[in-house]
């Protein structure tokens, strides 16, 4: 067998011109140094090193500040420019003696800008850089959809207020109400579509001239939901009813079976009251919507043929609610819905008066109806004596002859009031 020899290793001195004394010495790693004798001053750095240090911390730091600066200004001037949350126009009022914090507050709270800080550092900065400051002003302004917070700042300095109007009443369809905006000539455009039944909210509505009329629809659309989603959320426990939906069913038929405030909410426990127990509700307003739809009316008084007539609104006929509102409510009537009367009352009739007799029995309810039918008849008697009367007056009035023909006098009719049911 060959040998192989490995390649001789040079020894490695630990120190220069020393050779080791034994084998093992020559392969122990080299040592340190001794340190030298003596006191040695140690090396100080150049006089110019600590206030080069200093001047370039500081110059970082101003850099570091300035690209800060810089991305707040960016973001600062994005958010002020961007379009804002408001998804329709709206009327914001500012009252006189707020101040801007306040009046930032009030503009975030109702949805018109995002952020109040923002707001209130662009005012800020716009009077830092005018030669005399600007002042938010107070009044009723409208507030264009996705408007930016410059657009509202600038309207606020301006401070032009809107003059132009149109009231809405509560207990309208939704197809009277698209012709009462249809007749505004203030506004502007058609009308695509008429909205459905019960998601207008009824109110006084400000707004400028030129408006579009289906922007001012869409208004009345989101100020409906949310004002029935605050209601909603604050509603009273255990209410018979499933959902928001069937809360403005619910508050449609409350709105129309009384025109006066003190008698919703004990209106509502009564028909709340029918439904928990399972009594049909039989209200004459659904007979009249299951007939006349979104006109609103019959034209005449209801009859017993009326409340046998079939229809899907008809709550003689059916249990429980409705498959849609019947008009239009006011806060007033979804805060009564949701909020009713805690009574055992579970009848109501017109007293003849403008009010209602309510009561909890089926034998007090016959005689309220009795009496309700003797105000009525007392009440046809005057009518048909105050007809007769005017029309034997126009009959005694002198003729007038003019040119060969007669024109006599016609008698004038006095209007009906229907009571209150």
């Amino acid at each position: 067998m060959r040998n192989t020899r490995l390649p001789r290793q040079e020894p490695v001195f630990h120190k220069a011109g020393v050779r080791p004394r034994s084998p093992a010495e020559m392969l122990e790693p080299s040592r340190a140094p001794m340190r030298p004798d003596g006191n040695h001053e140690p090396v100080q750095p150049p006089p110019a090193g600590g206030l080069i240090r200093f001047v370039s911390g500081v110059l970082t730091l101003l850099l570091v500040i300035m690209v800060v600066v810089g991305a707040l200004s960016a973001l600062l001037y994005h958010q002020f420019e961007s379009a804002g949350p408001l998804p329709v126009s709206r009327v914001v009022a500012i009252p006189k003696g707020e101040g801007r914090i306040e009046i930032a507050t009030r503009l975030e709270r109702q949805g018109i800008i995002s952020n109040r800080w923002t707001f209130i550092a662009s005012y800020l900065l716009r009077n830092a850089l005018r030669d005399s400051p600007v002042e938010l002003k107070a009044g009723e302004y409208e507030i264009k959809k996705h408007a930016s917070m410059a657009d509202v700042l600038n309207t606020l300095v301006q401070g032009k207020s809107i003059l132009l109007k149109l009231t809405i009443p509560e207990g309208l369809t939704s197809q009277q109400i698209v012709e009462r905006v249809r007749g505004e000539p203030d506004l502007d455009g058609e009308i695509t579509d008429i909205p459905q039944e019960g998601s207008l909210l009824p109110d006084t509505y400000r707004f400028s001239k030129g408006m579009a009329r289906q922007e001012l629809l869409e208004r009345m659309q989101v100020e409906m939901q949310r004002y029935l989603a605050q209601a909603w959320a604050n509603r009273q426990a255990d209410l018979p009813l499933k959902s928001p939906q069937e809360a403005i069913i619910f508050a449609s038929i409350v709105e129309k079976e009384t025109g006066r405030p003190d008698e919703r909410s004990r209106v509502a426990g009564v028909f709340m009251n029918r439904l928990r127990t399972g009594m049909r509700l039989q209200s004459d307003p659904t007979v009249i919507y299951g007939i006349a739809g979104g006109q609103g009316g019959l034209g005449r008084p209801i009859t017993r043929a009326d409340l046998h007539q079939q229809t899907a609104h008809n709550t003689y006929q059916i249990k429980g609610l409705p498959p849609t509102p019947i008009c239009n409510p006011g806060r007033s009537a979804i805060d009564a819905a949701l909020k009713p009367a805690e009574t055992k009352e579970l009848f109501f009739v017109a007293d003849g008066s403008g009010g209602h007799a309510f009561s909890t029995t089926l034998i007090q309810h016959n005689a309220a109806v009795s009496n309700w039918r003797k105000v009525e008849r007392g009440r046809r008697a005057r009518q048909a004596a105050a007809a007769k009367a005017a029309t034997a007056e126009s009959f005694a009035a002198p003729q007038v002859l003019n040119a060969g023909s007669a024109a006599t006098a016609s008698p004038i009719p006095l209007p009906v009031r229907k009571p209150a049911r």
